[in-house]
């Protein structure tokens, strides 16, 4: 007996709908997540590493990347980033043992306004991939979108054919030069942008069709569709799947563990918001953003600067964290402990 159309899709699951539209990424570090949701590609980002280096079930990989990161390094310092690029690299090669697709690896938010530092970082993590006989077409390399990270970008996608994936992404000023550059993908945060207009305007609460964040990267996904640029669009940081609902057909989307679980229980009716076609019609225009346009379009939007700047402080916060932690084990390998 066959099952109505009707039917069948109120059998699915609005995750299970919402793949029909666009690649689902897995937001973790956690293994197991990612073989429980099967997603194309997954994410990572210092916090995500912080949290997954602290489980008893991970410790085999940190204890991994501080013997090579002593072995490896003359100076502590040296050691120390050594460590970290080989720990952020060996979660990488763990979750790509999961996943079909790419994992995205960021480099240190602390180097977020130094363009020959990140390239230079971004080089050392594909190295560490390669020597692990992993190519670089299945890496994207995650740089903070600063104009010196978008530049970097440029440099990396056009001199090395390093993909990258620009971050901590708020503003329209930010999306523009991305596309310009012709980086690979840019992950605009949703979530991010509703904790700004929550807690600095009277309103409180906003319906997915309405959210600030949600319109910001349908806004993004259509001026790229309209004009053809060759950069994907990833929505990222969700605060509830409203939000993530309500961009179905976007190119990609990051989503958390604990939002792609409660997508897997909702049978509700996922419907196509973005499609190439439908942004064709919209009324925007073309932009060309050299580095004082970009900044000063940039800077005009408070929820964006107030938000990359935050972003970094806390990424690198948590890079921090990292180290302090390292160093620590690593003392105890060189103590014998």
């Amino acid at each position: 007996m066959s099952v109505s159309p009707d039917k069948r899709r109120k059998m699915e699951s609005a995750l299970d709908q919402l793949k029909k539209h666009t690649v689902v990424v897995a937001d973790t570090g956690d293994f197991n997540a990612i073989e429980e949701y099967k997603p194309q590609d997954a994410t990572t980002n210092p916090s995500l590493i912080l949290a997954a280096a602290k489980m008893p079930a991970y410790q085999q990989l940190v204890d991994q990347a501080i013997k090579y990161g002593i072995a490896s390094g003359r100076t502590e310092e040296e050691q120390v980033t050594n460590t970290m690029d080989k720990l952020f690299v060996n979660f990488g090669l763990e979750i790509l043992n999961i996943i079909p697709g790419r994992v995205s690896t960021e480099v240190d938010a602390r180097l977020s306004f130094d363009k020959d530092g990140m390239v230079a970082r971004a080089r050392r993590l594909i190295s560490l991939y390669e020597e692990a006989g992993v190519s670089k077409e299945r890496v994207l390399i995650k740089l903070s979108s600063t104009w010196e990270g978008i530049q970097a970008g440029r440099e990396l996608e056009e001199k090395y054919g390093i993909h990258c994936n620009m971050t901590l992404l708020f503003s329209f000023a930010q999306a523009v030069a991305c596309a310009e550059a012709k980086v690979t993908l840019i992950s605009p945060f949703v979530g991010r942008i509703l904790d700004w207009y929550k807690e600095n305007t009277d309103r409180k609460s906003y319906e997915p069709h309405e959210d600030p964040g949600v319109l910001s990267v349908k806004k993004i996904y259509n001026y790229y569709k309209k004009f053809e640029y060759s950069t994907v669009v990833m929505g990222a940081s969700f605060r509830n799947t409203g939000e993530v609902k309500a961009l179905a057909g976007c190119d990609l989307l990051t989503i958390s563990p604990g939002l792609l679980g409660e997508l897997s229980q909702d049978n509700s009716a996922v419907s196509l918001s973005l499609s190439p076609q439908g942004a064709k019609s919209n009324d925007l225009e073309k932009l060309h953003l050299d580095e004082k346009a970009f900044r000063w379009l940039h800077n005009e939007d408070r929820m964006a600067v107030e938000k990359l700047s935050d972003g970094i402080r806390k990424f690198a916060a948590d890079a921090v964290k990292l180290e302090s932690m390292i160093k620590e084990k690593m003392l105890n390998v060189k103590n014998g402990l």
